[in-house]
């Protein structure tokens, strides 16, 4: 109870949260909700403009204005902590508040080094930064033209990548193309509304954080999480998976087996994200089991789909799929799994967004509304070339054999010993 919310006087518990946007509307919607009183009233802060879906508006000017608020309101949180573990950050790389702003803060809790206070400020300067070596995780919402009518968000999602690749540890990659067809295809929904999207959101993220709620067998942490799931820094983009998956109105009635979330978990229609993970191989993966579960059915379930689709993992990193379990089953089911994959396939959504980008660029297509924030044309090329490059890095370890790592391995071991001093003719 106390990882996600502080106790205060009288037994009320207030959630460790800071609701951040660039108008008002937002927050007097959640304000007026039936969840409004829970929020201490600090903790909602918001401009009185919004930034209009523009990127360069949240992240250089009407964000960069309220950054330091927010940092004021992050900072008391923090102090607040007992043992510190990280950030989780949820936000939208399609508008402006969410995707510019929101990697305007990342960017700042990153550099820790963003304060009013000038003798505090030279304290931060020497010893390095505010919030030294916390976890920074991110649930970053990849817009689709079949959710969203914003011509823009192809700009606004590349220039929130290339903040994402240099200062997340990692990002959870939730494409409202996928769950849209989730709700449509798999739950039968019609006209799904945010409702529904949200709320197969909400299932997934209830999940990831399991393990930091609730004690529970193999637990695991939001570092151990990263240790096990990034094999290198850059390639922290992780696809998603819930099951079994019902709408709001509706529960399972079905008892669920552990070989049915297994299975229901590696299947593609399951994924909450805009690619096939056939089209890629993974390079590590983990399962978050809750509910009454036996660990040895989890590990021999795993192990046994592993191998039938060897095909589809490197084959160069061993025992890379990760499972943990908690006896606490979710809200109105027996039992459910979570699945978090780090695999090439992500890259079919950068594919995507960067095809977009690439279109209106080329044109220089509502470039001045960016340009008249500050921008440069500069940042755009610059934030083009570092998708393209994480497309190439992952494209490079899907075609990576273990052959290939063995040979750079002699490789750099022979060129070692050519170069080593005193030995050779004089």
């Amino acid at each position: 109870m106390s990882v996600y919310f502080t106790e205060a006087s009288s037994n009320k518990y207030v959630p460790r949260a800071v609701l951040v946007d660039l108008e008002p509307g937002t927050m007097d919607a959640v304000r007026a909700g039936p969840f409004g009183q829970l929020f201490r009233p600090d903790n909602f802060v918001f401009g009185q403009s919004s930034a209009g879906n523009n990127w360069a508006k949240g992240h250089y000017t009407e964000g960069a204005e309220l950054v330091d608020q927010v940092l004021d309101v992050v900072r008391r949180e923090a102090e607040g902590c007992d043992c510190l573990q990280g950030f989780q950050i949820a936000h939208s790389l399609g508008g402006g508040t969410g995707s510019g702003m929101g990697t305007l803060l990342i960017s700042k809790i990153r550099e820790g080094k963003s304060c009013l206070d000038l003798s505090w400020c030279y304290i931060l300067t020497t010893a390095g930064t505010e919030f030294p070596d916390r976890m920074m995780a991110t649930f970053s919402v990849v817009p689709s033209p079949k959710v969203s009518d914003t011509v823009v968000e192809p700009y606004n999602a590349t220039l929130s990548v290339h903040q994402l690749v240099e200062n997340s540890d990692a990002t959870f990659c939730i494409d409202n193309e996928a769950l849209l067809d989730i709700c449509m295809r798999t739950l039968k929904i019609s006209n799904p509304s945010y409702g529904d999207l949200n709320h197969l959101v909400s299932a997934v993220m209830s999940g990831i954080s399991t393990s930091l709620r609730f004690p529970g067998q193999l637990n695991s942490d939001l570092r151990k999480m990263a240790v096990n799931m990034v094999p290198f820094p850059r390639l922290h983009f992780f696809m998603v998976g819930f099951a079994p998956l019902t709408s709001r109105s509706a529960h399972s009635f079905r008892a669920v087996t552990v070989p049915d979330l297994t299975q229901q978990l590696f299947d593609p229609k399951n994924m909450m994200a805009g690619s096939d993970f056939r089209n890629g191989r993974y390079l590590t993966c983990s399962a978050i089991f809750r509910g009454k579960v036996s660990m040895k059915e989890v590990e021999d379930q795993m192990r046994n789909l592993q191998r039938k689709n060897s095909a589809y993992f490197v084959e160069w990193i061993p025992n890379n799929i990760q499972t943990s379990s908690c006896s606490v089953p979710p809200q109105g089911l027996k039992m459910s799994s979570t699945f978090i994959g780090n695999s090439t396939a992500i890259q079919e959504i950068f594919k995507r967004v960067g095809e977009q980008f690439t279109a209106m660029f080329r044109r220089k297509a509502f470039l001045h509304w960016y340009t008249g924030e500050g921008m440069d044309e500069m940042e755009f090329t610059e934030a083009e070339s570092n998708m393209n490059d994480l497309v190439s890095e992952y494209q490079q370890y899907q075609n990576a054999t273990a052959y290939d790592e063995e040979e750079a391995g002699y490789r750099e071991e022979e060129y070692a010993e050519e170069e080593v001093p005193g030995e050779g003719l004089t």
